[in-house]
């Protein structure tokens, strides 16, 4: 699995950014602009209100399973949820679970 999840992190921040780049090359930071586009018709809004209530679910469930199972660094999906969003943060997050879920195996086989 931690394979699975490294490969979808990678995807998931080089393929949104292979949109999102061109868009800042062209229209700048302009976040006027990107608000209007991003809500131009409600299949836009639909899709923006989707991404983030699953990043306000996913940040919480970082900050909770993190917590529970003691990751370390659980900063990083969080910050990365937030730059590059869910389809980067929850596969890393998943990663770095799989990293500790996999020490804690081995400590309890020692």
């Amino acid at each position: 699995m931690k394979y699975f999840y490294g490969v979808l992190t990678l995807l998931g921040i080089i393929l949104p950014y292979m949109e999102f780049i061109p868009w800042i090359g062209e229209n700048g930071f302009n976040l006027t602009r990107l608000w209007n586009e991003a809500t131009h018709n409600r299949i836009s809004a639909f899709a923006w209100l989707d991404v983030i209530i699953s990043a306000v679910v996913l940040i919480g469930f970082i900050l909770y399973e993190g917590k529970r199972i003691g990751i370390k660094h659980k900063w990083i999906p969080i910050i990365g949820t937030l730059t590059a969003g869910v389809s980067f943060g929850l596969p890393l997050f998943l990663l770095l679970r799989e990293i500790r879920m996999d020490k804690l195996k081995e400590s309890k086989l020692k």
